[in-house]
């Protein structure tokens, strides 16, 4: 005898009670495996896929495309034949992707339902994401003139933003649409401010990190990795801390005290077409130099995509970020909610200066550290700034740490 389940909308991440149903990937009648992706789903921070827990039959489609939903919600059932393995049985766990490892991860690939699969009404939903959708109707913007640059076609927030031209005639005021990451950035940084915030700023001449760099790139052990100044900064950050353990805290509103955090969870601010997001390093402090470049670029390549997992949304001790990719010399940022400390990497660019009184052209950077004052004082924020800085000037320092 064959068993239903249904599968409810999980808990998806800290404070997260809904998500937006933006696709199915499997349709009434398909079979599923274990860890088969069903759907596609965005929260306020990030696009989830949404495994099977279940081998069995799609028998029903609970919620359609483009509805909000509550967690804890059925949103499909599955018919279990009554000799099929139970989870427990197989090889690897359902695991929710974002939230621990799995024995093989299912691929990210999705199969492209046939359009006779669905109903029109259900097809024009799929072509855009529910944020699009949402930012489109407060327009007044036909979603059909959109082209869309999102999985499959799909219309993207993103793509509402740059086809708007909609201005109120009263007071010719644009309105800018803003997906659920970019308001989930406004959000975080209207909490930032709450927490007096001071900085220090030191330019330092990284010449011969750019040297080092250099020769990385060329061994076999950094092949197709992302190696750039921002992944010798963020190692030498991290090193940093194991002297200066305080700048890795947060600070306890319930109890007016700090708390050092035992694990570095480094952030990486990465600035895409869906917004600013702060995807986090887990245990940086205990990664190489190979592996956190492996894990900057894996990051950053998710981040950009749209598809962070939420995982790694979450749980930040300290954030770095680099303004100088822009060509841009500095620029004083603000903290990520909860953290101490947020490192600003400016541009790397020949300067004149001056060495045992001689000028000489060399590759110099400026960094800002922006921090909670109510955590560190002024000393503290300088002299941590300041280690950081010397394994940058001097990168033998930086790898004798290693």
């Amino acid at each position: 005898m064959s068993t239903t389940h249904e599968f409810r909308l999980p808990d998806l991440g800290e404070g997260l009670t809904s998500a937006d149903l933006v696709e199915w990937t499997v349709r009434v009648g398909d079979t599923v495996a274990l860890n088969q992706v069903l759907a596609q789903v965005e929260t306020a921070k990030a696009l989830v896929e949404l495994p099977s827990p279940y081998v069995g039959v799609v028998s029903e489609l609970l919620v359609e495309p483009g509805t909000t939903v509550p967690v804890g919600t059925p949103i499909i059932r599955i018919e279990e034949p009554a000799d099929s393995p139970s989870p427990s049985d197989s090889q690897s766990p359902s695991v929710l992707v974002g939230y621990g490892p799995a024995a093989e991860r299912p691929s990210r690939r999705r199969r492209r339902i046939a359009p006779d699969s669905l109903s029109a009404p259900n097809i024009e939903r799929r072509h855009a994401t529910p944020s699009a959708r949402r930012a489109a109707r407060e327009a007044g913007i036909d979603l059909s003139e959109i082209t869309g640059s999102g999985f499959d076609g799909a219309v993207t927030a993103a793509d509402v933003a740059d086809a708007l031209a909609v201005k109120a005639p009263s007071d010719n005021a644009t309105r800018l649409a803003s997906s659920g990451i970019r308001k989930q950035m406004a959000s975080a940084m209207v909490a930032s401010v709450r927490a007096p915030q001071a900085n220090v700023f030191l330019t330092v001449d990284v010449t011969p990190s750019m040297e080092l760099l250099g020769r990385l790139r060329s061994s076999d052990a950094f092949t197709g990795l992302s190696l750039t100044p921002l992944t010798l900064a963020a190692k030498s950050m991290v090193t940093a801390i194991a002297a200066h353990p305080t700048v890795n805290a947060h600070w306890d509103e319930t109890r007016g005290d700090a708390v050092v955090d035992d694990h570095v969870n480094l952030g990486i601010a990465v600035a895409s077409e869906h917004g600013l997001s702060v995807p986090n390093i887990k245990s940086a402090e205990t990664l190489s130099l190979v592996q956190l470049a492996r894990a900057v670029t894996e990051l950053t390549v998710a981040a950009r995509a749209g598809v962070t997992d939420v995982h790694h949304l979450t749980g930040g001790t300290i954030t770095i970020t680099n303004v100088g990719i822009f060509g841009v010399d500095g620029g004083v940022p603000l903290l990520n909610p909860g953290e101490a400390v947020i490192l600003c990497l400016g541009a790397v660019s020949e300067r004149p200066w001056v060495i045992e009184r001689k000028i000489e052209a060399r590759s110099v950077a400026t960094l800002t550290l922006t921090f909670d004052h109510r955590i560190l004082d002024g000393e503290q924020a300088a002299r941590f700034l300041s280690f950081v800085a010397q394994m940058l000037a001097d990168p033998d320092l930086l790898l004798s740490h290693l």
